[in-house]
């Protein structure tokens, strides 16, 4: 890990990849020094005082546990029809309805955020779905379009162009200026998506409750 100097009130760790950089979030999050704690793919953005956050960053050993005590779990519903569907399935040597079920078998991790607000990079799935980027982005990507690329899967918040691999959209609002905290999906959280049934109207996520959202009331992508 290397530290070093970002502006006058904050230093960037450098880690060696997503995990040491999660794990070394994990173990400074919250510390009475480190006035904000920012993970990236590899890695974490430390505010406060430069040189007591050096210090800081070299005294103190990783976490052996990822999960912030406050983590949360997430259900999503997702109408599985998304034009890169077929695509996937052949890259992967899967059927479609295994791509489906390969990619709501497996609970996804939030690893960190960025790109767009309330964008979440998903880690931890079946790693049979492991697919590159379109080679060619597409110029809009709806909101709430659920896609895979790399190790990654996520939903987009928003409109946006993009370059994922869409499998399937969902109702599920990922950040909404309404809601505090406005993003749904923090470190940490657990996401398990399920087939949306195409009968039941859209959930509504006013209040999902302390622990559970859906089926009831780095790289850009």
């Amino acid at each position: 890990m290397r530290v070093l100097a970002c502006g006058e009130d904050a230093v960037l760790l450098d880690c060696a990849d997503l995990d040491d950089a999660r794990r070394r979030h994990a173990s400074l999050v919250g510390h009475p020094d480190v006035a904000e704690a920012v993970l990236g793919a590899r890695t974490v953005l430390l505010r406060g005082r430069p040189a007591t956050l050096r210090t800081l960053a070299r005294s103190t050993p990783p976490s052996d546990d990822v999960a912030p005590p406050d983590a949360r779990e997430h259900v999503v519903p997702v109408r599985y029809d998304g034009p890169d569907l077929a695509d996937v399935a052949q890259r992967t040597g899967l059927d479609q309805d295994a791509v489906v079920a390969a990619h709501t078998g497996t609970p996804w991790t939030v690893a960190f955020g960025g790109f767009a607000p309330g964008f979440a990079y998903l880690v931890g799935g079946d790693p049979r779905l492991v697919v590159p980027r379109r080679a060619t982005p597409r110029p809009s990507v709806p909101a709430g379009a659920v896609g895979l690329a790399g190790e990654f899967s996520g939903v987009y918040p928003r409109a946006s162009p993009g370059g994922w691999q869409l499998l399937g959209t969902t109702d599920v609002a990922l950040f909404d200026l309404d809601r505090t905290p406005a993003a749904l999906l923090a470190p940490g959280d657990t996401v398990r998506f399920t087939v949306a049934d195409r009968d039941v109207p859209a959930p509504d996520d006013a209040d999902p409750g302390p622990h559970r959202h859906g089926q009831r009331g780095g790289e850009a992508p």
